[in-house]
């Protein structure tokens, strides 16, 4: 059997910052998402971030306010939340609440065995930082 190739490619999630240099030294240089390339024309900037493997996780209302109480304890995400998976969840967000994110909620062990914590960043994004725990 030969396989198919994807339909997709890549999934880009585009952010516009009101605080362009804010947001890209906040997730380029504290959060560390690599440069791919970077862009300008008369009246404005982009750079692109590697950013690892992306999903897209869909989840339905009542599921979402689920992750919410588990993370945080009330609903408060708006319908699109950032998740990066990360070495450890506890330094990275100590390390981003001290480069001016502000954590909604400190890391907490998930039922599916991660720990997870909440913040607000820059660029109006609300992130979820995990790290796996396995067995």
């Amino acid at each position: 059997m030969s396989e198919v190739p994807p339909a997709v490619r890549e999934l880009r999630l585009v952010v516009t910052a009101e605080d362009y240099d804010e947001a890209l030294r906040f997730y380029r240089d504290v959060l560390g998402l690599p440069e791919r390339a970077a862009f300008s024309s008369p009246d404005g900037r982009v750079t692109i971030l590697e950013a690892g493997r992306a999903t897209l996780e869909l989840t339905d209302p009542n599921h979402a306010a689920f992750i919410d109480d588990v993370e945080v304890g009330k609903r408060v995400a708006g319908h699109i939340r950032v998740a990066f998976e990360v070495d450890d969840s506890t330094t990275t967000t100590a390390r981003l609440a001290a480069a001016g994110a502000q954590v909604v909620a400190e890391p907490t062990r998930t039922p599916w065995n991660s720990l997870n914590s909440r913040l607000e960043a820059p660029g109006s994004l609300q992130l979820t930082l995990f790290t796996e725990l396995g067995d």
